[in-house]
């Protein structure tokens, strides 16, 4: 499923030191408050998504892709100051979707429902960096939990930023790991004697494999004038373990069934540049470019605009257009097309080759006394985009973010 993500920046301050030195009752207790725990901001974001194609992997290639998806996101951001004056920042972050998949409840059709016809799926984080404006440097770690009805997933992620003194330049380097476990959940009719479904209740047995993830990625952003800021990013991955997925079917061209087998390894590489551009006080644009490759065989080209348009001082436009251009793995084919000789096959149209439009526009308010007249309601904002694929699939979303501060 797609999902759009929206980043808040954080807000760096600082208190000078000479502040802390202070002897008085009064000041000594002011300092001490500033450095307690502070609820800093609350954002509430809540989406809407539904697709539609007939591309379905779960049944080889053809058949239904209709699925919804409604997802809940909840942020808190914490800070605080230490007594070097570093500030403190902590993010938790619960996330909730819930779906329902008309392809999935084909994993076995003699059943009223499927273990997979619809699920919750549940992504808590929790982040802790520290930020040093003396030094410019910000370090820190965040750690996350995934679950879902054929998956769980623990990871940790940790982030190392470097700030030139002139402020004009910044470097940083993330780097993190994810180890999942999946259910090995397999089409009815491909199901050895004995084997479980997977669904609740079901005390057959079933396998669990693993699927490990690595990733690292370096960044530089250039103030290059007052109007252009310039980064540049490269985002090697790696993964092992299970990476196909065991319920989707492959039918061969003698007619016989199989499902999907890919290699236990990839690599990838996503290279990509960002541009802003300010054109004066009201309107600001935004372009993105990325190549990506891997070692199977897959290549893609992403362009994405996006501006974001003043109408007055508390509201604001922020249209976008993305179009991503990619190569099939070597191992997929349609269906009926793969050979039941291969070592590795796939009808998984999402590592097909296809062209992808995405195009919408948000809408901001930030009134000057908040949003209806709540002072501590920031901001409200309603993104729409709508996606065709050119193997027929279409999708839109719906996406409100409430800030509060």
């Amino acid at each position: 499923m797609k999902k759009i993500v929206i980043s808040v920046a954080l807000l760096l301050a600082g208190f000078s030191q000479h502040s802390f030195a202070q002897t008085s009752k009064d000041t000594e207790e002011s300092s001490y408050e500033k450095r307690k725990l502070k609820l800093e901001e609350v954002n509430f974001i809540s989406s809407y998504y539904h697709q539609d194609g007939n591309n379905s992997a779960v049944t080889g290639g053809i058949g239904s892709e209709a699925l919804s998806d409604i997802g809940t996101s909840l942020d808190l951001r914490f800070t605080k100051y230490d007594w070097k004056n570093r500030q403190h920042t902590f993010n938790l972050d619960l996330n909730i979707d819930h779906y329902t998949s008309a392809s999935s409840d084909k994993i076995d059709p003699l059943t009223v429902s499927s273990a997979s016809k619809s699920d919750t799926h549940f992504y808590p984080s929790l982040s802790w960096n520290v930020n040093d404006s003396r030094t410019g440097i910000t370090k820190g770690i965040s750690l996350s939990y995934s679950t879902e009805y054929d998956y769980k997933s623990y990871g940790i992620n940790l982030n190392f930023t470097k700030l030139s003194k002139d402020k004009n330049r910044e470097f940083t380097v993330k780097g993190g790991a994810f180890f999942d476990t999946w259910s090995v959940i397999l089409p009815l009719e491909n199901r050895p004697s004995g084997y479980g479904t997977g669904a609740e209740g079901d005390r057959d047995p079933i396998a669990y494999k693993p699927r490990n993830s690595y990733n690292v990625a370096f960044s530089l952003s250039q103030v290059i004038n007052k109007r252009m800021q310039v980064l540049a990013i490269v985002e090697p991955s790696y993964q092992e373990g299970l990476l196909s997925t065991p319920f989707h079917r492959v039918y061969f061209t003698d007619g016989t069934e199989n499902v999907e087998r890919l290699p236990g390894k990839r690599f990838k590489l996503p290279i990509g540049m960002r541009l802003s551009y300010f054109l004066g006080d009201r309107t600001i644009i935004r372009a993105f470019y990325r190549y990506y490759l891997d070692n199977w065989g897959m290549t893609a080209n992403t362009i994405n605009l996006e501006g974001t348009i003043k109408l007055n001082p508390y509201l604001s436009l922020s249209p976008f257009y993305r179009f991503n251009q990619q190569t099939a793995v070597k191992y997929f084919n349609p269906y009926g097309v793969n050979k039941s000789t291969s070592d590795y096959y796939s009808s998984d149209y999402d590592i097909s080759a296809f062209n992808t439009n995405f195009v919408g526009t948000g809408f901001r308010i930030m009134p000057p006394n908040g949003v209806l007249g709540i002072k501590e309601f920031n901001s409200l904002e309603l993104r729409y985009g709508h996606y065709t694929r050119t193997t027929g699939m279409v999708a839109n979303i719906v996406t409100m973010a409430m800030k509060f501060k």
